[in-house]
Parts: C-alpha cells; structure tokens; sequence
C-alpha cells in the first residue's frame, strides 16, 4: 500500500451530506472487476443524467475539479452499506483524502487499508476550506498526516484521525503489515509464556 505523509492539490468542494455507498458506487457496478476502471463509475448516478450525460451541476464535472485529489465532503460520507469497491472507485479516480465531519465507520476502516486518508474536520472548518477552493480553484490545499493538519491559503486547521489509522497510513502497511510490526512483542511474550507456562506447550515426540 503507497504511504500517506502529506499532500499537496487541488481539492473539490462536495457539501452533500449522507453521500453513502450506493451513491459513491452504484451496485450494478459491484460486478465489475477493478481492473475494469471502478473511478470511472464514481457517484455514477449523480454525475451522468438518464441518457448518461454529464450534469454540468455535479462539482467533479466541472473542469477546475477534475483532477482534484481531494474532497471536501458532508457529514455521514460512505455510510450504508459496506461495499469496499466504493473506495476502489475514489482510490481509482485519483482521489487521496476525503474531508468530512463524520463518516460511515465500515467506508473509514476500508479506506485506510487501501491508502485513503479520512480527516474529520468539524463543518465549519470545512466551509471556510470550501470557500477559499470555490473563490480560486487552483489554489491547493495541503494536507499533512504527520502534523494532523490541513492548510489552505490562510487558514489552517486540525483534523482527527484514529491513531491506529494514522500509523496505518504513514508506515503504508495494511493488516497484514501491521500484525508483522509486532513480531518482536509477540516473540518476547511466546518466550515469556513458555517459561511461566511450560506444560502449555506440547512435547516434541
């Protein structure tokens, strides 16, 4: 998994509150493979009319946001129900961090382990960010894991993210990764175990 330190780019203004999975990817698309291109498909539904056009209205349509690499999101984002292709399809689009003041806890733990950084910032916060991006579009924003901050032009704020999480996202490593980075805990405590506890461990015939 690439490492999430800090991020430099455009970011796109999303106030939709309760955006949940089935909006973020519609499930017909669940079937797709991947490979397939899931970012192509993003808020399908909410960004193509029935005759599969583009809405003008839809903020990614709009040619400043495009290519932004991050989102600045209503409350409840990713909530319903747990499909970990919906982050495939932010991930795939190009997406690298979602701004909200809340978010659908299942879509939170699937996109750490996929590289995708969560940052809860309080509304307000958000409005001030979307604000500036709205007034210049090509004025990035910087987000730094480290620091937990997002800078923005003169505004500076602070988000939450679950330490385990950041730790997740900085050192890149999935579950996997993150069982193996206590191996010495875990070899020091079978040690111990065997010396408090040696009828525990079976006999070698």
């Amino acid at each position: 998994m690439e490492k999430f330190v800090t991020l430099s780019a455009k970011a796109c203004p999303l106030p939709l509150p309760n955006l949940n999975t089935d909006q973020i990817l519609p499930a017909r698309y669940l079937k797709w493979p991947r490979s397939k291109g899931l970012g192509t498909v993003l808020f399908h539904d909410l960004r193509r009319d029935a005759d599969g056009n583009e809405r003008a209205d839809f903020p990614l349509n709009q040619a400043p946001y495009r290519d932004a690499k991050v989102l600045l999101a209503g409350r409840n984002f990713g909530g319903g129900s747990s499909r970990e292709a919906a982050v495939y399809a932010i991930y795939d689009h190009g997406i690298r961090c979602v701004i909200a003041p809340s978010f659908g806890d299942i879509f939170a733990q699937n996109a750490v382990k996929n590289g995708l950084l969560t940052a809860v910032v309080p509304e307000d916060e958000i409005a001030k960010l979307a604000t500036l991006v709205t007034a210049d579009p090509e004025q990035l924003v910087t987000v730094d894991l480290k620091q937990q901050t997002i800078s923005c032009g003169g505004v500076r704020v602070t988000f939450a993210i679950d330490p385990a999480s950041r730790n997740q996202l900085l050192n890149g490593w999935d579950d996997v990764d993150l069982t193996e980075s206590y191996r010495a805990a875990i070899a020091a405590f079978r040690a111990r175990d065997r010396q408090d506890r040696p009828w525990v461990t079976p006999i070698k015939s």
